[in-house]
């Protein structure tokens, strides 16, 4: 845009028109659509409209595109689900429908100045909040835990490229709080004076999430684009100057946005108390949610009881001594208890299986379940002795089974006792 563009008198071109109208009504769509967080007061009003979506997009899908997929999955964690694509589709047709339209009807307009303020607004504090959500997670470390028991001992070309991105980068609390501040700088969105520069840094927070997004195949990449685009949407007024200030070293001047006049000074004031008033509520409970879970399921969360990994020194079954044979499929490798209420055996072959854990710490009894059944399979009682050493004894349906272990010490892990150094006579990379 012009240096001229946005103020009251300002002429804009066709093609200028036409884009913003375009834009006008696929960004809100999307914002919308994919609420994220964002604008949690408004999640009940798009309960509505999304179950119509629900039904509509796979109607929309077989009926008029001839796309089949699963239709009942909607969300669960992935943002790029079949559903996400052909809803991004419909948004896009329902916007270049709309924009044709609207063109027919109002080619006369000289501009859009303020429509352009308020869409420039919608999207500042949806790319502000989105990101400042993000961003706080990472500081208070709730996106990317520290790699899990079972995750320290699985096979390193085993992970999928997301587990990989997951350990990479939970690995560090102090990389987490690097890429949380770049996120939560988005805060400067929020203020007139600081646009400018929240942009920039919220391009450079965005185009660093949507590049892992690709390289490694985590289900976020229709979010994390839209963010760039919304991040380059700020800027493109200022693309002409910005380059000839970076690339030419001309001096130059950015232009003055458009701002709406308020004719009474109370709706001056009840505006920016509004404004401040959402910023602090909504920041102060993301804050005060977030503590809460870092205690529930993040580095503050107490673990669970007997928490570690216990290698099998040997196993009893039906009074019979199991050798250690690699082949076999009954007797036990390893016992790994990450999670609370969770255990994982692996058996000599390698084979894992996932139990429910109840324990009775006053009786010293462990029954282990299947996750898969509701009956008990093993009703055990188990021994400590000293700081490494669990004996586990009991009954498999009407077998008796006892196995002896030792605990590991999570130091034996290269990735957890190698540690940071200033000096490093020779590269470590292992």
């Amino acid at each position: 845009m012009s240096e001229n563009a946005l103020q009251n008198n300002a002429h804009w071109g066709v093609l200028k028109k036409i884009s913003f109208r375009f834009f006008f009504i696929l960004l809100p769509l999307f914002i919308f659509l994919n609420n994220n967080g964002a604008f949690p007061f408004i999640s009940g009003l798009l309960q509505l409209p999304a179950l119509v979506l629900h039904k509509f997009i796979p109607w929309f899908s077989e009926h008029v595109i001839h796309y089949k997929y699963d239709f009942k999955i909607y969300t669960n964690g992935s943002g790029d689900t079949s559903y996400d694509w052909i809803l991004l589709l419909f948004i896009f047709l329902v916007s270049l429908t709309g924009c044709i339209i609207w063109s027919l009807f109002d080619r006369k307009r000289k501009s859009y100045n303020a429509a352009y303020y308020w869409l420039v607004v919608l999207i500042r504090f949806y790319l502000a909040f989105t990101l400042v959500l993000y961003g706080l997670i990472k500081v208070i470390k709730l996106q990317f835990p520290d790699p899990s028991l079972n995750r320290l001992l699985q096979p390193f070309g085993d992970a999928s490229p997301m587990g990989l991105a997951w350990t990479f980068l939970g690995f560090s609390k102090g990389y987490n709080i690097f890429m949380g501040i770049i996120e939560v700088s988005a805060v400067l969105l929020l203020f007139r004076r600081t646009i400018i520069v929240g942009a920039f840094l919220s391009l450079a927070a965005t185009a660093h999430v949507m590049s892992m997004n690709y390289f490694f195949d985590v289900p976020v990449k229709l979010l994390s684009t839209a963010l760039v685009v919304m991040s380059l949407f700020i800027l493109a007024p200022h693309f002409l100057k910005l380059y000839r200030f970076f690339i030419q070293y001309e001096s130059a001047q950015l232009d003055k946005m458009y701002k709406p006049v308020f004719k009474k000074r109370w709706l001056y004031f009840s505006a920016y108390g509004i404004k401040y008033l959402y910023i602090t509520v909504s920041f102060g409970t993301l804050l005060y949610t977030f503590n809460q879970q870092r205690k529930t399921y993040g580095g503050d969360a107490p673990k669970p009881f007997l928490y570690g990994i216990y290698n099998v020194e040997s196993m009893r079954l039906k009074g019979k001594t199991l050798q250690p044979l690699t082949t076999d499929s009954t007797r036990w490798k390893q016992m790994v208890i990450n999670y609370s209420g969770y255990a994982r055996i692996k058996t000599m072959n390698d084979s894992t299986f996932n139990f429910s854990t109840v324990f009775n710490t006053k009786k010293r009894e462990l029954t282990l379940g299947s996750v898969d059944k509701e009956s008990a399979q093993y009703i055990l009682t188990y021994q400590l002795i000293g700081k490494d050493k669990l004996i586990i004894s009991g009954l498999k349906g009407k077998d008796s089974i006892t196995v002896s272990f030792k605990k590991k010490d999570l130091k034996d892990f290269r990735l957890i006792n190698r540690g940071f150094r200033w000096v490093n006579e020779y590269p470590y990379n292992r």
